[in-house]
């Protein structure tokens, strides 16, 4: 078929806007499933991702704090009972969910993803992996910057370390995008598909497909 063999000038564009928070589990397991979803269309597809910052908690301590005592704070009893359904999603996507570690303000991760973002959306969309793996399964605090570092080394971020030394850069652009893309939204992960197909949760891959198809059509 000619179609199989069409050259990436004839490729249909699918432009996906994702809004998530860096301490979102659900928005890591949404990503590994649209990753999937992209593996499988990319004969298809020529895709743009952007990642826009949501801020789950933006009163969460900067100085971090432990993860269990977090969430037993937040959710009282149901918190062990949600800790076990991640632990069992996660393992759904082929990783080990962590309750190790601190959790805490996610204001300098989505400055580094935009500052990213300025370099590249490849790059961006590899640093939100690396933040997340870091994160959710080895007990990396978040809010850490020699962490943040270490992920932007990761995937060739240049001059991050300026950049997030200064707390004053992409501040500006980190709270318009969240009045931009968040305020509107009820919860994350948060999907926009060539502007209008929109999609909320961690939907599996075949969701994903079907909606690069309708948006595309």
């Amino acid at each position: 078929m000619a179609a199989a063999h069409s050259s990436n000038a004839e490729k249909k564009i699918v432009r996906v806007d994702i809004s998530s928070d860096t301490v979102c589990p659900w928005c890591f397991v949404g990503k590994k499933n649209l990753d999937k979803a992209i593996a499988a269309s990319n004969e298809k597809y020529n895709f743009e991702l952007r990642w826009h910052p949501f801020q789950l908690d933006s009163n969460a301590p900067k100085e971090g704090i432990d993860k269990k005592e977090y969430y037993i704070r937040k959710f009282g009893s149901r918190s062990e009972q949600m800790a076990a359904r991640m632990s069992e999603v996660f393992r759904n996507v082929g990783l080990e969910y962590s309750m190790s570690g601190l959790t805490g303000n996610t204001m300098d991760s989505h400055r580094l993803i935009y500052f990213a973002g300025q370099q590249g959306l490849d790059k961006q969309h590899a640093l939100v992996e690396e933040l997340c793996l870091g994160y959710f399964t080895q007990g990396k605090y978040i809010g850490d910057q020699n962490f943040l570092l270490e992920c932007a080394a990761k995937v060739g971020v240049e001059g991050a370390e300026d950049f997030l030394k200064n707390p004053n850069n992409g501040l500006e652009e980190v709270e318009d995008e969240l009045r931009t893309y968040s305020s509107n939204i009820g919860g994350v992960p948060y999907y926009v598909i060539n502007g209008n197909h929109k999609l909320s949760g961690a939907q599996p891959p075949e969701v994903f497909l079907r909606a690069f198809e309708v948006a595309t059509s």
